[in-house]
């Protein structure tokens, strides 16, 4: 059961972690010069795009995470 705490926490810090680094790096890209940002779907687009990206490298993370872990039993 405390397996699955860990594993909770690790998933829960790298979605997070994941998402603020692709927040970063779409602000880095200033997409202001197409869209206009000032207004309220151009924020929400720039946060909906650094969740998708930072949700979908966190699961490609943790993924080979898991499937590391799961080559101890082909050796055994």
């Amino acid at each position: 059961m405390k397996m699955f705490g860990i594993q909770a926490i690790v998933t829960l810090v790298t979605y997070f972690l994941f998402i603020a680094m692709a927040f970063w790096s779409v602000q880095e890209i200033h997409i202001e010069r197409y869209i206009p940002l000032r207004a309220l779907p151009g924020k929400l687009l720039i946060v909906l795009l650094s969740i998708t990206i930072g949700y979908t490298c966190s699961q490609f993370f943790l993924s080979v995470i898991d499937n590391i872990r799961n080559l101890s039993y082909l050796i055994k």
